[in-house]
């Protein structure tokens, strides 16, 4: 979490691009929001009926935790909507990015809850004892 599905039309992007998008959202989503890249999950889908780009040759539906600012939503999509037609070779006009907010409370990374926006680094030193205490 957050995790950013990127939908496209058969043979839209290669590997090269799939992957300098993958890093992109993981670089504008942690720079605006200041998360851990490692929560930052990409996935890709082409032709898939239930990820459909509809009318567009590049489609991401970002969902990340709820508590960002409107700024804040409205910033990703502009950035990663201009990475994907930067990176997969598209008019702007054929290329799209939605965000949508889930409760921290619904969503697990690595077994656990996620924590609130801001509370990263107490949800990490939990995690790091846990593994420390596990090793002993």
């Amino acid at each position: 979490m957050p995790l950013y599905i990127c939908s496209t039309q058969k043979d839209a992007l290669d590997q090269p691009a799939k992957e300098k998008i993958a890093n992109a959202i993981t670089d504008i989503h942690c720079s605006v929001t200041g998360a851990p890249a490692s929560f930052v999950h990409a996935v890709f889908f082409e032709d898939h009926p239930q990820f459909s780009p509809g009318d567009k040759t590049l489609l991401v539906r970002g969902t990340i935790r709820r508590g960002r600012s409107d700024a804040q939503k409205s910033e990703i999509a502009k950035k990663i909507k201009s990475s994907l037609a930067e990176f997969g070779g598209a008019e702007a006009q054929q290329v799209d990015a939605l965000i949508r907010e889930t409760p921290a409370s619904w969503v697990m990374e690595g077994g656990e809850i996620m924590p609130e926006p801001g509370e990263e680094a107490e949800w990490f030193a939990t995690q790091e004892a846990r593994r420390q205490g596990e090793q002993l």
